[in-house]
């Protein structure tokens, strides 16, 4: 109840004007969405863990004597994903947040996130996991966050697009025609340089020619990283910079050239580390400083850091249900037979190479005086070569056998026990939706904290846990329509002085607890 104020100005109540009021029953629309946002803050990270709080208690905070019991509650869940209105709930909240963030004509992080799969009912395709080393099942989620690592959206991968298609094909899309993310066209007129947006993202969505299309067509800006950096730049042309990075300044040593690839003009910003390595960095943006677009792409940690948070404190890859259904037919995709013959003939290869290698040393091994030994030699030189001989036409069947199979098939093509289908995504992204606000609510109390937190991030999250996890007293007042939270004592005079800070700001909201005329009052004990 503490972070009420930020959920509802994050926008937890914006699911009443996308689906229409539940069913009859005990639990309304907004019972159910401020439950599951105070399990998530309270890390409940699924509806079965709900049944080691007392459900009296828990349901205190959201204004009844109880809460719903684990079934009830997946029943609740299974009425609002009927509607089938995730979608037009993630484009609202996309679009106020944008707007929230005073992001037209913004910044946009773009990464994947892999979440493996680990069940049987659903046959997913298989992709590289980083974080475990291994080529799992799994699905991709793309993601779109801002430089601080707060989420605005994001769109599950039918099978393991590439991060160029996802682009192209859905994030810009969504950007230009769903939300409010761009710059009137009077503006880009009046100023040639100027971007609609900017995307930024690592070496895997590298492509000048994409790069140049979306710049000439829609006039998007990207920042990446170079590919394949071998050259060295002078390293007198480096100039220290400040280069503000997450919100923190540093000092770095930055230059800057322009350059042309494939038609295209290209602004390239190296920065230089105390090791002597080039870090290169590709821009399309001709409006900002070489300072600040590297401030722009070094600040694509926060991304990471969010991936790491969000796995670890609110469970993003667990899966609310395990129902799936078919793919589109029609979608291409790697043919396992040509990729099977590939890996073989790789292997193949790779013996191949390492024997003719082992024949041409000694073939430039001298002969000496000893007859045993170079008679030996010359043995060998016979062995190696007939190995060779059997490996060529090995080569060859085992080419000739790929040959036979197409690189690219439909899903149709495939064997029908083979086939890939894909997991539902609306009850899914209907509770993502709500851990997202409740980062995004817990991210803005954090904010409040970076006068008292020099590292606010990590210290001021601890404190954000600790206040979740402490006592409170509720006390009501329906002759002046109040309701007062008097939070109890935290572990340091520290984390007191913070919190009354936070509630004197939390307070000039006003908030009115929700389906009630009670006003939130936040109140410590010292206060």
């Amino acid at each position: 109840m503490f972070f009420l104020p930020a959920l509802l100005s994050q926008g937890l109540l914006k699911g009443k004007s996308v689906y229409k009021k539940l069913g009859k029953g005990y639990y309304g629309l907004i019972h159910i969405l401020l439950l599951l946002a105070y399990m998530a803050l309270s890390r409940i990270k699924n509806p079965e863990q709900l049944r080691r709080h007392n459900p009296g208690e828990f349901g205190k905070i959201i204004g009844l004597d109880r809460v719903p019991e684990v079934n009830r509650l997946r029943i609740k869940l299974s009425e609002i994903a009927s509607m089938n209105k995730a979608t037009a709930l993630s484009n609202t909240l996309a679009d106020y947040w944008i707007e929230l963030d005073n992001q037209q004509g913004g910044y946009f992080y773009v990464d994947g996130h892999v979440r493996v799969y680990h069940g049987n009912l659903s046959n997913r395709p298989k992709c590289h996991v980083s974080r475990q080393k291994l080529c799992l099942p799994a699905t991709i989620d793309w993601w779109v966050n801002d430089w601080m690592g707060k989420p605005y959206f994001f769109i599950t991968g039918k099978v393991n697009e590439k991060l160029l298609d996802v682009l192209e094909n859905e994030i810009i899309p969504k950007l230009l025609n769903d939300l409010k993310a761009s710059v009137s066209d009077e503006e880009l007129q009046k100023n040639k340089l100027l971007p609609r947006f900017t995307l930024v993202f690592d070496r895997e969505g590298y492509s000048p020619k994409k790069w140049k299309q979306w710049w000439e067509k829609y006039r998007i800006a990207v920042v990446s990283y170079r590919k394949n950096v071998k050259d060295k730049w002078d390293e007198k042309i480096f100039k220290e910079k400040d280069v503000v990075v997450a919100g923190k300044k540093q000092k770095m040593k930055i230059a800057e050239k322009k350059i042309k690839i494939e038609g295209l003009e290209l602004r390239e910003i190296r920065k230089l580390s105390k090791s002597g390595k080039q870090t290169a960095i590709y821009t399309t943006n001709y409006v900002l400083s070489a300072e600040e677009l590297a401030g722009k792409m070094f600040s694509r940690w926060s991304q990471e850091n969010y991936f790491k948070y969000m796995m670890r404190d609110y469970d993003i890859d667990h899966l609310i249900e395990y129902a799936h259904t078919p793919l589109d037919k029609n979608i291409e995709v790697v043919n396992l037979s040509y990729r099977n013959c590939t890996k073989i003939l790789e292997k193949t290869r790779a013996k191949l190479k390492s024997k003719r290698a082992e024949f041409m040393k000694l073939c430039d091994d001298t002969l000496d005086d000893d007859l045993e030994k170079n008679v030996k030699q010359i043995e060998k030189k016979a062995r190696l070569h007939e190995e060779i001989e059997d490996l060529k036409i090995l080569e060859q069947d085992q080419f000739l056998e790929r040959k036979k199979h197409k690189q690219h098939i439909t899903i149709d093509e495939m064997p029908e026990p083979e086939q890939y289908t894909k997991l539902d995504t609306e009850k899914k992204l209907f509770t993502e939706l709500i851990k997202m606000i409740a980062f995004r609510a817990e991210t803005s109390v954090v904010n409040l904290l970076s006068e008292h937190y020099t590292k606010c991030f990590i210290e001021g999250r601890v404190l954000v846990k600790e206040i979740i996890n402490s006592d409170a007293d509720l006390i009501p007042d329906y002759k002046n329509n109040t309701l007062t939270i008097r939070l109890h004592s935290l572990s340091t005079p520290r984390a007191n002085k913070a919190v009354q800070k936070i509630c004197k700001t939390l307070n000039e909201t006003k908030t009115i607890y929700p389906t009630t005329n009670l006003k939130l009052i936040l109140k410590s004990v010292l206060c």
